[in-house]
């Protein structure tokens, strides 16, 4: 196997092996991630500071990136897209190139430890090889970029406003300049939580100042985002990973563009749409914004704004009525999208089809995915959004399992465009 970075073949590599060692393991996966985390911070005591201080979830999240690059060994353009972007986002951890070899080691030794007879001379070299060439990718990524740009960014907050209970809106404004497309998104972190990183998209177009605006919604048991929305006050400060997403537009869009948002998805939302009132020439769009409660509407005034303002924008709500009126907010999401294909005659030439930007709850996303495709036939292509969070219990799959061989995207490492 060879890849585009340039890396020698590596004849030990053999995928179906190394799959048929996930299996041995499986049934173990969460004593297989602990066994990992304290193997490497045992051997490798510095490295732990650039860890959170709960691990329940980061265990999770480095090992579910891990085996979602095992898992696709064979695809080498997504290997190498995935793993590339991954090195260049570690950089905000402090993560340096002799820091991968360690890794690797503490790896090898645990999938020996829960294979037992299972695992042969044959099965560790496959490893070995694959690990090499996961940590070559991943540290080509970090070195593609230039020494002047930076692994992180320290934000100060300028303003924290209270919307509903559990959303707030940050403005931050970095200590240096912060280069990114309308669309994209930036992993936060905090000093109230330490080293947790999430990603939040990025609430606007960039702008005279630099400044940033992020919605936040409290997550039950997320540190970070209990911190960001009741602990954080204007004065305090974010650090900012670097941006990251590839749901931007075109840079000159043509005919009709469809927005559809939900709750803090609108975030995004209204990024694109403030950079759409600049480069749209004769473009025209449609804003559907889909809400389970009226506190999902955070930003109502901010919407009248925009349609008032802008006479090429249409709003369409999917809203809960005000009376208490029982509301399926499925459904009426579904009849907004009907009405909307009716009135633009969407089964016309595909030259016709509009180009759909979506961004909210994954239920959401999914549902207007599949609508779109089922029933007014847009081809999947021409519907934009990030990878959808599937989430069983929440925040997280119901089983280590789950996360440590479910063949999927890492929802919190986009691609960079």
């Amino acid at each position: 196997m060879t890849t585009t970075t340039g890396a020698r073949p590596y004849a030990a590599l053999n995928p179906a092996l190394i799959r048929s060692s996930l299996a041995v393991v499986e049934r173990r996966a969460e004593a297989v991630t602990k066994y990992f985390y304290a193997h490497l911070f045992k051997h490798n005591p510095g490295v732990r500071a650039m860890f959170p201080e709960r691990m329940e979830e980061q265990r999770d999240r480095l090992f579910a990136a891990l085996t979602t690059a095992i898992l696709n060994l064979e695809d080498t353009g997504a290997l190498v897209g995935h793993l590339r972007t991954l090195g260049f986002d570690h950089r905000k951890f402090g993560a340096r190139t002799e820091h991968y070899p360690a890794v690797g080691d503490s790896l090898i030794a645990t999938l020996k430890f829960f294979s037992g007879s299972a695992w042969t001379p044959k099965t560790e070299a496959a490893w070995r090889a694959a690990y090499e060439l996961i940590s070559k990718i991943m540290i080509a990524g970090a070195e593609s970029v230039p020494e002047s740009e930076p692994a992180w960014w320290d934000a100060e907050v300028l303003r924290h406003e209270r919307r509903t209970d559990d959303i707030a809106v940050l403005t931050v404004r970095p200590d240096r300049p912060y280069r990114y497309l309308p669309g994209q998104y930036a992993t936060l972190t905090a000093p109230e939580a330490p080293q947790v990183w999430r990603p939040y998209s990025i609430a606007n177009a960039p702008r005279a100042g630099g400044s940033l605006d992020f919605h936040i919604r409290r997550v039950d048991g997320g540190l970070l985002s209990s911190a960001l929305v009741d602990d954080v006050t204007p004065g305090g400060t974010v650090r900012l990973g670097p941006a990251l997403g590839t749901t931007t537009l075109p840079e000159a869009p043509e005919g009709e563009l469809l927005f559809v948002a939900g709750g803090t998805g609108w975030a995004q939302i209204k990024a694109l749409i403030e950079q759409f009132a600049v480069c749209r020439g004769d473009a025209t769009a449609t804003l559907l914004i889909g809400a389970r409660t009226e506190g999902d509407v955070y930003d109502a005034g901010v919407l009248q704004l925009l349609a008032g303002a802008h006479p090429w924008l249409r709003l369409v709500g999917a809203l809960p009525p005000h009376d208490g009126t029982p509301y399926d907010a499925d459904e009426a999401l579904v009849r907004e999208l009907t009405r909307y294909a009716s009135t633009r005659s969407l089964r016309h030439a595909p030259a016709e089809w509009p180009h759909v930007y979506v961004s909210g709850p994954s239920a959401m996303v999914e549902t207007v995915e599949t609508q779109l495709a089922m029933q007014h036939r847009i081809p999947p292509g021409r519907v934009h959004h990030d990878p959808v969070v599937h989430r069983a219990t929440g925040e997280r799959p119901e089983t280590a399992a789950e996360w440590f061989l479910m063949k999927r995207e890492v929802p919190w490492i986009r691609p960079r465009p």
